[in-house]
């Protein structure tokens, strides 16, 4: 029966006694005394009044603690615009490393997005590199599934035979050393010549004829191997042509600073 159930008693000043814990570190302003995040503490909590006691048509409340060795009273306050709390009175809040960094990381964001705006070619840029990085993230991923699926072929396989845990992982050992050894064989049989090829691989370019057929009437084309001379040939041509360019262009220099500007002096008429 509802008319049993005794009227409960409206609180003294609006305030509520809150069992809660303090939400950040704070040091108090009167005896420097820290009070850590997650301590206990029975506080009285109120409604905010004023222009600011609402946001968005969200409540905010005031909290009231002591401070544990001088008594001295501690407020805050809720902040819904950010889901988190805002230091009002009697101490300070301690710096928080994390809370830099997201403001940071949101910033640069922020200036990446404005310069790729600005800037097409470096928008490009990125992107190109973006892609190029999740192409590398996918074969790592591939890699390490192949490698998975390998280990898990070798448990099988030495449980089919009645092979225990610890000889699983010795398996699994000595098929990568075994891999290893293989693979470097292959190198050591495959002696490379000055021309970084192999002799199979040498064989092949020789044996291979360039050029149209004979009695075709077109004359061959002849194709070569370039050495150091001829690499010698190339590099002194990029570096006429270097010395020409800058040649032209202090030429263009010398004859825009010839060329004199004359002022245009307004005379001033006497009344």
């Amino acid at each position: 029966d509802p008319a049993l159930v005794p009227r409960g008693k409206k609180p003294k000043d609006g305030l509520v006694t809150v069992r809660m814990m303090l939400p950040f570190t704070v040091q108090c302003a009167s005896c420097s005394t820290f009070l850590y995040r997650g301590r206990k503490f029975n506080s009285k909590k109120e409604a905010m009044g004023g222009p600011n006691g609402k946001y968005l048509g969200i409540q905010r409340f005031r909290f009231y603690i002591k401070c544990t060795a001088c008594s001295r009273p501690v407020t805050f306050l809720t902040d819904p615009q950010n889901a988190d709390y805002e230091m009002e009175s009697g101490g300070t809040r301690n710096y928080e490393v994390y809370k830099d960094k997201a403001k940071t990381e949101e910033n640069f964001e922020k200036d990446q997005e404005q310069e790729e705006k600005d800037d097409p070619m470096k928008g490009l840029e990125n992107r190109v590199l973006e892609s190029k990085r999740e192409m590398e993230d996918l074969d790592n991923l591939e890699e390490i599934k192949a490698m998975n699926m390998r280990h898990v072929q070798l448990m099988s396989k030495a449980k089919g035979k009645g092979v225990g845990f610890g000889d699983e992982a010795k398996a699994v050992l000595m098929a990568r050393e075994a891999q290893k050894q293989q693979e470097q064989q292959l190198v050591d049989q495959e002696d490379l010549n000055e021309h970084g090829l192999t002799e199979n691989e040498e064989a092949l370019v020789k044996g291979i004829k360039f050029g149209q057929k004979s009695g075709s009437g077109i004359p061959a084309i002849k194709i070569r191997r370039l050495n150091d001379d001829d690499e010698k040939m190339v590099e002194e041509r990029r570096r006429k042509e270097a010395a020409m360019l800058e040649k032209q262009q202090a030429d263009l220099l010398g004859r825009t600073k010839k060329t004199t500007v004359v002022p245009i002096i307004k005379a001033k008429r006497r009344r």
